[in-house]
């Protein structure tokens, strides 16, 4: 290595799954750059060892034998990325571990938040922890809430967090009982622990106590609080196990790399070794951890388009599109990295710094289907193997194999790797066999023009493109963002391919593809910097804080200097960035805000919150955390932006191809001769025109007709221009277009989904998702549900289509309604519905309607919370509201919602108005938002498409829902030889739900409810939407696969209900219960009736608590009241083919349970556990899922409600399987003259007044089983 002596290499190695990607600066040379396979055990046993290896070869032009250690004297810094991390946490092949945790919470990281990941899969199915085993540690530590019990509290020695709020040690850590634990854990194999206390975040000295005696014993640790110290067990509890799981992992991966190496890679040699983490930030590999790790490969690549795509002058944002086999990621730079702090990843919720990125599962390898008149893609994938059908080894048609049959893969281009013996190039031809069969079959099906095999390609093309746009709206519209205002960074080895037509569908006019795209993670890493990160949690407000705010600053600061310090940076090498984690008071939405160049965090923060919501408060802002992020340079690479090159060059034009070849565009132009060009031929400053391909090493870019290419120094510049309109009216349906429609009418519902959750107040609707938006017809047909909560789904258009017929001819634009009332298609009292009519521009006429439906945590009546389980009227209920315009002419009209909300609710005996007004109100503001979103969207479709066209597709896609469900129908018609379907259960009350179903040989199908019980004197009464919810849902979960939710699932059902009867009250009847009980109770029914599965819970455990508001006699001042409600998960019934889930939420709701470190914070109350009820679910076959034990202490007198079902009739076991357990419902409290603990049945529907002291305890029914128990 003479030639190499005083000069230094810096090699970058991103190892995917696939491939390892190497570049490399040798000093006075080219940069070197290498693809490798990541496993060739034939040839070398570890990639980036082999990728090192040749680079040394080449920098000194000496060979260098395989399998003996190198030296690397030479080499000034060695940078990796990996998906060890990520392979480990998909292929669940991490390091076995256990939790340590909270006494009473040894499931709580099982339950999560109890939502199911799929509410349309019957199973209920959510992947499984990564920890195998858990040890419970005596010790627990609560927050002192203002308006807790000072007798309960005083006895225990008081804390002070670090967020500077107090704390009461009520019970001290148990080492002795720890430590026999642990050692059980040890002779068990175990060698990892993750410890996740409840409330750590502020109070971490029992975990720091626990990591001590740990560490002692020879366990690997990872600490919740010391990992990331923010508020919320459940998600900081999985990153901890997450971290233990696959840090070990981390660490013996780098301890085989550095066996490769003379000394280690410890050792003396001068070479700084890092890797790259989540962030975008590289650190020492020492330091290098498994929660850090999981995005280290895809943050490479954020880093590599940041670098060098933007432009410091120009400030124009970038869209990162990193399109690759099996999936899609996308991201967003505007100058700074954006870093997300909570996200999930195979179903485990990460608590940390990552850079937001979003993945969609759409890539090359894509599967391309036709279902129910639609062409889909994915989310199935070809995978490696088999691969795309061109791979020649039998594999389905894929996203890859319809560039190729359309020409835009060139098989003479790529390496002769394929077949069974890997010597073959692509397969042109089977491909076209397939596309043929296929296009045979969609031409049977669809019975307009038949389509030819090169328009149906195309049609999955234009249809994968579309996918990979929902992504990317969502990540700038719904953030307040201009999508056309970006430019396209494309990296990965299949957005070449994709980019043109992705960015004409977003409007995006300039496309960026470096020269290195295809190993752009590889090149980020050259192009990184290290980064120290620290972070503490606050509890202040921001004014009259910011001394506090400094010194906690200044603190994390030195911190982070000194670390970098050890490492042998200087302080001239470092810059702080610092942030406030900023939200107004009663918000949960919290911004994470860099300070700005003046200074003003809260200018900064009131700015960002109105652009992203439209709104702001008149609030105290709060601090929860504080956070430096230390950046330390050391000679990155850097080049000139591409703007920079543009202007600076001299444009020529590309010299005549030598080589063409044909490529199909579209349908009206076919095959056209398009030039083929080699991009290492095109020197800087070639300019050419579209159509053409040009080819890479590893990579082929489409351009597209209307496109002009200008190469470059270090990319390739593609400027679009504007393509015409597609605004012709067509006379006949495209299914194309039809399935292009689908995505965009559910894109509309989801960006108001998005819109409502981030600009809403309550609890309910932000933390706990209890809500849903949708898109109407002109007569208030339902178009597209956005799948939120289940209950909603059938139901909303009732209250849509009475709003339509009561104001027809008399709305203008401007006016916005809402209701809650059963009579005007309500299902309970606290879901309020807001509409909005969407005009023709100019014109009174009404040519969309959208509405929201949100769950208000309080209306009034005669309980906290407005879900009395006693309640026999529907006035006891709260505000009932017919149809009234909350908005008229665009003004807000809050003296008539105050009146409505507050004063008429009042006037009932017994009965409060609501007890949170403001939240009332600004739930509704935030539900008009975002039907005014819902708006925008679908003028911007009109725009595009033309009003004619939309209208007929909207009615196109009601007929592509119907096709499925009938085709479901005729299916079960013919297995069951046309008998009719019945099923029978019981309220607990005894009341009956009947159901018969007569399927008829057209696919058309009666559900009569005959002898179904009639209307009770109770609150369970379900008015008639419901059901047609309940059967929606059913029918949905039965087909199995992805159509849109529309009218026209409905339109072969014809539903009949006695009236009046349970199923369809009177207008006067009590209905609160209906929703949240007797919803899952039909469910249930026609579930059985179809033989989908056992019964679940049948329930959702409706628990509220609360006081109403009072005037102080002291002072006068009035002390305001509060109301919080939950609903609890239960067990899954069992299937034929699946194992009931345990702790879940079930069918017709999917809402979130509410951190118990949220939870005690707000509330005068200590959740005292929250585990799985074992041995409730139905034996079987296949068992039934297990219930769950919630026990909760309050701090102070409170009136607590439950109102439940299945207490008395359990859930119903199939095909042979064993009833699941019924629920159970305690209050616990002392006698107050003896002292002694009574355990009172509260019943299925009860409320009590419960003093400080007493604890409520629900214990949830479990799932039957299905099948007979061998």
């Amino acid at each position: 290595m003479g030639s190499l002596t005083g000069k230094k290499i810096t090699i970058s190695i991103d190892r995917g799954g696939t491939f390892t990607d190497v570049h490399a600066t040798v000093p006075s040379k080219p940069d070197i750059v290498l693809k490798l396979l990541s496993v060739d055990p034939s040839n070398y046993q570890d990639a980036p060892t082999e990728g090192i290896r040749r680079v040394l070869e080449v920098a000194t032009g000496k060979s260098l034998p395989r399998n003996q250690p190198l030296r690397l004297d030479h080499i000034e810094c060695l940078r990796m990325g990996t998906t060890v991390a990520t392979n480990a946490l998909l292929e669940r092949k991490g390091m076995k571990s256990a939790l340590v945790t909270t006494k009473g919470f040894k499931d709580l990281l099982r339950i999560g938040n109890q939502a199911r990941p799929d509410i349309f899969d019957l199973s209920a199915r959510r992947p499984a922890v990564l920890f195998e085993d858990v040890v419970e540690v005596n010790e627990r530590i609560v927050p002192s809430h203002p308006r807790s019990s000072r007798e309960l509290l005083e006895p225990f020695r008081a804390l002070e967090g670090i967020t500077g709020e107090q704390y009461h040690v009520i019970q001290e850590l148990d080492t002795e009982g720890l430590v026999a634990d642990l050692q059980a854990l040890k002779d068990g194999g175990y060698g990892s622990v993750a410890v996740a206390l409840v409330n750590s975040f502020a109070c971490p000295d029992h975990e720091i106590k626990i990591g001590e005696i740990a560490s002692k014993m020879g366990f690997s640790v990872a600490l919740s609080s010391q990992l990331q110290p923010m508020i919320k067990v459940v998600p900081r509890g999985m990153s901890a196990t997450a971290d233990a799981y696959l840090t070990p992992v981390i660490k013996s991966y780098i301890d085989s790399i550095s066996a490769n190496f003379e000394g280690g890679l410890d050792g003396s040699h001068g070479c700084r070794v890092e890797f790259m983490q989540s962030d975008g930030g590289l650190v020492d590999f020492r330091k290098f951890s498994g929660l850090k790790a999981i995005l280290s490969g895809p943050a490479a690549g954020v880093v590599g388009y940041a670098s060098t795509s933007w432009d410091q002058e120009a400030q124009i944002p970038i869209i990162g599109f990193d399109m690759g086999g099996t999936s899609t990621d996308v991201s967003r730079f505007d100058g700074q990295l954006d870093h997300t702090f909570s996200s999930s990843i195979s179903g485990v919720s990460i608590q940390a710094p990552q850079l937001d990125i979003n993945t969609v599962a759409a890539g090359g390898g894509s599967i391309l289907s036709w279902r129910n008149g639609l062409f889909m893609v994915g989310p199935e994938s070809a995978s490696a193997h088999p691969g795309p059908a061109c791979y020649r080894k039998g594999g389905p048609l894929t996203v890859t194999d319809a560039n190729l049959f359309l020409g835009r893969l060139l098989p003479e281009y790529f390496p002769k790797i394929f077949g069974p013996n890997e010597d073959q190039p692509l397969d042109r031809e089977v491909t076209k066999k397939l596309f043929e069969e296929l296009t045979e079959k969609i031409n049977q099906e669809h019975n307009q023009a038949r389509l030819t095999p090169e328009q149906v390609a195309l049609g999955f093309l234009k249809v994968a493109d579309e996918s990979m746009t929902r992504p990317i709206r969502n990540l700038t519209e719904a953030r307040g963002f201009e999508t056309s205002s970006h430019h396209l960074a494309c990296f990965g080895g299949a957005g070449g391919q994709h980019a043109c037509n992705v960015a004409a569908s977003l409007g995006i006019s300039r496309i960026i593809i470096h020269k290195y795209s295809s190993i752009l993670s590889a090149y980020g890493l050259a192009l990184a910097e290290i980064v120290q990160e620290a972070q503490e949690p606050m509890a202040a407000q921001y004014l009259g804080s910011e001394e506090l705010i400094r010194a906690k600053l200044e603190g994390l600061i030195h911190r982070s200097t000194e670390q970098l310090r050890a490492q042998g940076f200087i302080d001239s090498q470092l810059r702080h960035e610092v942030f406030l984690n900023m939200r107004y008071e009663g918000s949960d939405t919290s911004l994470m805000i860099l300070q700005p160049s003046d200074g003003n965090f809260a200018s900064a923060f009131i700015n960002r919150h109105r652009r992203e919501f439209n709104f702001t408060f008149e609030r105290p802002i709060l601090v929860d955390d504080v956070r430096v992020r230390t950046i330390a340079s050391a000679n990155k690479l850097s080049e000139k932006s591409p703007l920079q090159q543009l202007m600076a060059v001299k444009i020529k034009q590309a010299p005549p191809a030598t080589q063409h070849t044909s490529v199909y565009f579209d349908s009206n132009s076919g095959f056209i001769k398009t030039p083929i060009y080699l991009l290492r031929e095109l020197g800087s400053g070639v300019k050419l025109h579209g159509p053409a391909i040009i080819i890479d090493e590893t990579q082929t870019i489409v351009v597209s007709p209307n496109a002009v290419v200008h190469a470059l120094e270090t990319c390739v510049l593609i400027d679009l221009e504007s393509a015409p309109k597609e605004n012709s009216v067509l006379s006949q349906v495209d299914p194309v277009r039809l399935s292009i429609f689908s995505h965009r009418f559910m894109s509309v519902a989801e960006q108001m989904g998005r819109t409502l959750q981030k600009t809403s107040v309550s609890t309910n609707i932000k933390e706990r998702l209890d809500f849903s938006c949708a898109l109407f017809s002109p007569d208030g047909g339902l178009v597209a549900n956005a799948p939120h909560v289940p209950v909603h789904l059938g139901s909303m258009q009732f209250a849509v289509r009475y709003q339509h017929k009561r104001w027809q001819g008399k709305l203008k634009d401007g006016d916005v309604l809402v209701s809650n009332h059963p009579v005007s298609g309500g299902t309970h009292l606290p879901d309020v519905t807001v509409v909005t009519p969407v005009f023709k521009q100019g014109t009174d006429e009404i040519i969309f309607y959208v509405a929201s439906r949100g769950h208000h945590a309080d209306i009034g009546g005669i309980l906290p919370g407005s879900m009395p389980p006693n309640s026999t009227e529907l006035w006891q209920e709260g505000a009932a509201i017919e149809s009234e315009k909350v908005v008229s002419d665009g003004v807000f009209n809050e003296t008539r919602m105050r009146e409505l909300f507050l004063d008429i609710p009042s006037k009932y005996p017994g009965c409060s108005g609501s007890r949170n007004l403001n939240d009332n109100i600004s739930d509704l503001k935030a539900q008009i938002a975002a039907n005014a979103r819902g708006i925008a969207l679908i003028q911007n479709l009109i725009e595009e498409y033309g009003l004619q066209t939309v209208h007929m597709y909207m009615f196109e896609i009601q007929k592509t829902a119907e096709l499925a469900v009938r085709n479901l129908l005729k299916d079960m018609y013919h297995r069951y030889n046309g008998e009719p379907l019945e099923a029978l259960d019981f309220m607990d009350d005894g009341t009956p739900i009947k159901l018969k179903i007569t399927i008829a040989k057209d696919g058309s199908a009666v559900f009569d409810f005959a002898g179904t019980g009639e209307e009770v004197r109770g609150n369970i009464n379900a008015p008639e939407a419901i059901t047609h919810s309940a059967i929606i849902y059913a029918l949905r979960c039965m087909i199995k696969s992805d159509i849109p939710l529309n009218q026209g699932c409905l339109n072969p059902v014809d539903i009949r209900i006695p009236r009046p009867s349970i199923l369809s009250p009177t207008g006067a009847a009590a209905v609160v219960g209906g929703n949240v009980t007797t919803s899952q109770r039909v469910t249930d029914v026609v579930l059985k009736a179809l033989h989908a599965c056992a019964a679940s819970q049948g329930c959702l455990n409706n628990l509220t608590f609360g006081v109403d508001g009072k005037v102080d006699e002291a002072t006068g001042k009035v002390i305001p009241g509060f109301g919080y409600y939950e609903t609890i998960a239960g067990g899954a019934g069992a299937g034929q083919n699946w194992v009931g889930e345990s702790g879940v939420h079930v069918h017709m709701t999917n809402t979130r349970i509410t951190d118990p470190e949220i939870l005690e914070k707000r509330y005068p109350c200590i959740l005292r556990r929250f585990e799985m009820r074992e041995g409730t679910g139905g034996e079987g076959l296949n068992r039934g899922g297990h219930g769950v034990s919630r026990e909760i202490e309050f701090l102070a007198p409170v009136q607590c409600s439950i109102l439940s079902e299945r207490r008395v009739h359990r859930p119903y076991g199939m095909d042979g399987g064993q009833k699941g357990a019924a629920g159970l419902n305690l209050w616990l409290t002392k006698d107050k003259h003896t002292g002694i603990e009574r355990r009172v049945n509260m019943g299925g529907k009860g409320s009590v007044p419960m003093e400080a002291g007493d604890r409520v305890l629900i214990m949830t029914p479990g799932g039957g089983g299905f099948g007979t128990k061998v």
